[in-house]
């Protein structure tokens, strides 16, 4: 049955580039759970065993036997043919495993992640950007796409790239499309018990932590921003898919390329409805008018949705649009682009910036690494504008709540 309903969704997409149609195709494979296959009694074959030869330990020339491997950190290792090459930056750049622990007969987690300190000594505490990648993707790799470590050396952030296991997906896609995700378990709870984990060892800002995310990224930043709004300022989704409408595989590739029906309206309602003191949700949404994998239906249903989970801080009427030439020559092309922003008094609550002519990649990026478009407008720049005006007040202000209870949704 799900062969033969990803045959005709496939051969309907006849009209697009056949580069688009394989990266569709990868991703909605990404998705599918794998068959978990019995095998077969086998019959038992005796072979003759051979003897063991020993095997000799090298012990130092001072007779101590050799240490035992580190447990610590890794720093700046050689990276894996294939791996994209970052580029020596002053800073720490770091790998660690996170374990979180089992409840119950529920058996501990574990996650690994990367983090870039910039260099110098900080005057005070710094922001924190959590970044998390799309399918396929690698924590290095979106380093790497993003130049968002050459962004926090200049302007002063840490950065936290948490990496999907393979052993949870095969293909590295977090799991944006479950239920259990949406409502703040799964992947959602261990990469918060991370943040809080190196906001404290680092004495990082809490009050000033961000998460951004491409494509399966995004859908996971937008529910780890909205699940855990004392722990997240504000949120950066690029190429993002329709927030709280599936419930399987199958529903989430629909969404990325359908978008949903009237249901994107009641997700966001039915969220609100179950957290009365939400306190809002900056957000910057970033997505290419040209994406053929999440299509750009889902950028105005998402723009809706946190209309309606931000309507009561949102202080503007109509938005404010503004447009930005595209440019070919120079030492920064970029398209051209259309930003909507809708203000909290002063400062941006809802953003919205459509691209033309970028498909579904990082825009602004290291075109040697998949999934990123060299042509700008940056889009790493773009978020930590949007973040450096952003601090979350960590006891929720009661005059704002109670101006909430008098104000309807605009939408």
């Amino acid at each position: 049955m799900t062969k033969s309903l990803a045959s005709l969704w496939l051969k309907s997409f006849s009209r697009v580039s056949k580069a688009q149609q394989a990266q569709g195709r990868k991703l909605f494979k990404s998705l599918l759970p794998k068959a978990v296959r019995t095998p077969a009694p086998k019959r038992a074959v005796v072979k003759a065993v051979r003897p063991i030869k020993p095997v000799k330990l090298a012990v130092p020339r001072s007779g101590k036997p050799a240490k035992a491997a580190s447990t610590r950190p890794q720093v700046s290792p050689t990276p894996k043919l294939g791996a994209p090459a970052l580029p020596i930056l002053p800073g720490s750049w770091r790998k660690s495993i996170f374990t979180l622990p089992g409840e119950g007969i529920a058996p501990a987690k574990r996650l690994l992640y990367w983090l870039y300190q910039p260099s110098g000594i900080a005057a005070e505490p710094r922001p924190l950007v959590v970044m998390l990648h799309g399918c396929k993707q690698t924590a290095t790799d979106f380093a790497a796409s993003t130049r968002m470590n050459q962004l926090a050396e200049r302007k002063g952030f840490a950065v936290l790239y948490p990496q999907q296991s393979p052993a949870a997906d095969s293909h590295r896609c977090w799991h944006w499309y479950k239920r259990a995700t949406q409502q703040g378990a799964g992947d959602v709870r261990l990469i918060a018990a991370i943040i809080r984990q190196v906001q404290e060892k680092h004495q990082l800002d809490a009050s000033r932590t961000y998460v951004a995310g491409m494509s399966a990224g995004a859908g996971l930043a937008a529910i780890l921003a909205l699940r855990h709004p004392q722990l997240i300022a504000a949120a950066g989704l690029h190429s993002a898919p329709v927030y709280g409408t599936s419930d399987s595989p199958m529903s989430g590739f629909q969404a990325m390329r359908q978008g949903s029906t009237m249901a994107y309206r009641d997700a966001a309602r039915e969220f609100l409805a179950g957290q009365p003191r939400f306190p809002g949700m900056p957000v910057l949404l970033i997505h290419g008018k040209s994406d053929t994998v999440v299509r750009r239906v889902n950028l105005d249903q998402l723009s809706a949705q946190f209309a309606i989970i931000n309507a009561p801080f949102i202080t503007s009427g109509a938005p404010e649009l503004r447009a930005y030439p595209g440019r070919s020559a120079g030492r920064s092309p970029r398209h051209s682009y259309r930003s909507a922003t809708h203000y909290a008094g002063r400062r941006a609550e809802l953003m919205t910036c459509e691209i033309d002519s970028l498909g579904h990649a990082w825009s602004g990026g290291d075109p040697s690494v998949d999934y990123s478009s060299a042509i700008g407008p940056d889009a790493s720049l773009l978020m930590w504008n949007f973040f450096a005006r952003q601090r979350r007040v960590q006891a929720p202000d009661k005059a704002a709540f109670a101006k909430s209870a008098s104000r309807k949704s605009p939408l």
